[in-house]
């Protein structure tokens, strides 16, 4: 399995002010090997707090992809040390092979949360990084995902995926229900509650979108978080796999009539739909849009068996992109627009992950030999992706990076966790 290089490079002084900038690409993986203890917790800030905030934080960083979080166990530096450079003996750090020091404090001033972050490169014990982040005092998680945030942006350039939402079902008993949650499944929230619901996704302006079967059959409806849902697609004998484009001014869905399922597209609100696809006794469903709207990837069988096809938004141009394997499905485009993450299942009937290269046609493998793994998502930044699996039991979400290394669990509790689907960035601010 390919794994990706991250590689410190120094920038030009006038540029950046010379902080080392994490360049991911390429086949040799070395993550940044990052300190992290525990934050400081001075006046007014509690000890539960401080807890919850330390797990969101560390959570971020472990499953970011980019740093090698060292175990607190092995730390030999004094409990007590400082937040500034002059108080703090580099050489302890050095020795437990930390690059980077990351230090945090927190502190309540009345209903707000306050956190404090000081980057430090070990070797030359200089402050790379200072930052301070505010949240409601109830939301220390919140603030603890502003701050990893801003640590990988100091990074990467880019932003990190911890500030987003993703959107799942969970399956209890005879029950489907949609939720929708913080990257990591947590501060979730139930949007239905009841009856059977399948198949979310986020719109990009934090709507959710699922085929619900409320009326005895499958129709798509959109709900606000905290709202009622609201009927979208009712047409056909089932409207299923609906897909926002990255602007959030047209759907994506598959509608089925008869022996036949074709994609359609239509505006935002459901108006002006149109079928871009027109196959006789064929299926297609599952579209996904290519980062720029102009391009859609679905599964048909009209060769046969369910594979990966890309075609134009209008329905021109349909081009066969998966060719290996004779059950291929649940495509996600990625967002840097290189790569479709899909599920196939394989020779022992075990289903597995794959990316394909768009361009190429190159097939890599993500996970094997771990229980069914399915319905990859990627973050909105394209370097992990999340998805479904029952290697432990249970299908339980999980996230790793794009070309399939780090794979570890949402710190969700026990439970069904089906078919994520993952927003998109939120707007700077």
């Amino acid at each position: 399995m390919k794994a990706f290089l991250l590689s410190l490079l120094l920038v030009p002084a006038l540029v950046l002010a010379q902080a080392p900038v994490i360049e991911i690409s390429g086949a040799n993986f070395r993550p940044l090997p990052l300190a992290a203890p525990a934050p400081v917790v001075q006046e007014g800030a509690d000890k539960k707090s401080a807890q919850s905030f330390d797990a969101a934080f560390t959570y971020d960083l472990t499953a970011s992809g980019i740093f090698q979080v060292l175990d607190r166990a092995g730390f030999t530096a004094d409990a007590k040390e400082g937040m500034t450079a002059g108080s703090i003996n580099f050489s302890r750090w050095a020795d437990v092979g930390a690059e980077s020091l990351v230090k945090v404090s927190l502190a309540q001033d009345g209903g707000a949360l306050r956190g404090e972050l000081r980057l430090f490169s070990v070797a030359t014990g200089k402050e790379e990084l200072k930052v301070s982040k505010d949240a409601p005092a109830g939301e220390p998680r919140q603030l603890a995902h502003a701050l990893a945030d801003a640590l990988y942006r100091h990074f990467t350039r880019e932003p990190s995926p911890f500030l987003s939402r993703i959107t799942y079902v969970r399956k209890a008993g005879a029950n489907r229900d949609v939720y929708v949650a913080d990257w990591d499944g947590m501060g979730a929230q139930a949007l239905t509650k009841g009856g059977t619901h399948i198949l979310p996704t986020l719109s990009p302006s934090g709507q959710v979108a699922f085929t619900s079967y409320r009326k005895n059959r499958p129709d798509i409806y959109v709900q606000t978080p905290g709202g009622e849902a609201k009927p979208l697609v009712t047409d056909g004998q089932m409207a299923t796999g609906i897909a926002y484009s990255p602007d959030g001014k047209r759907i994506a869905y598959a509608l089925a009539e008869g022996e036949s399922a074709q994609i359609y597209v239509a505006a935002a609100d459901g108006s002006g739909a149109k079928a871009i696809t027109d196959t006789p006794y064929g299926l297609n469903t599952s579209p996904t849009w290519s980062p720029d709207g102009k391009r859609i990837a679905f599964v048909s069988n009209r060769g046969g068996s369910p594979q990966v096809y890309v075609m134009n938004a209008d329905g021109s141009g349909v081009k066969r992109l998966t060719f290996q394997g004779n059950y291929n499905q649940t495509p996600d485009w990625s967002p840097r627009g290189d790569l479709i993450a899909f599920t196939a299942r394989d020779e022992r009937n075990a289903f597995d992950l794959f990316t394909v290269n768009v361009d190429t046609g190159k097939v890599t493998r993500l996970t094997q030999d771990q229980g069914n793994n399915e319905e990859p998502t990627f973050s909105p930044n394209g370097r992990l992706i999340m998805f479904s699996s029952n290697r432990n039991g249970a299908a339980h979400l999980w996230v790793m990076t794009s070309d399939g290394n780090n794979q570890v669990p949402l710190p969700m509790e026990k439970g069904n966790w089906l078919t994520p689907d993952w927003g998109t960035a939120p707007a700077a601010k």
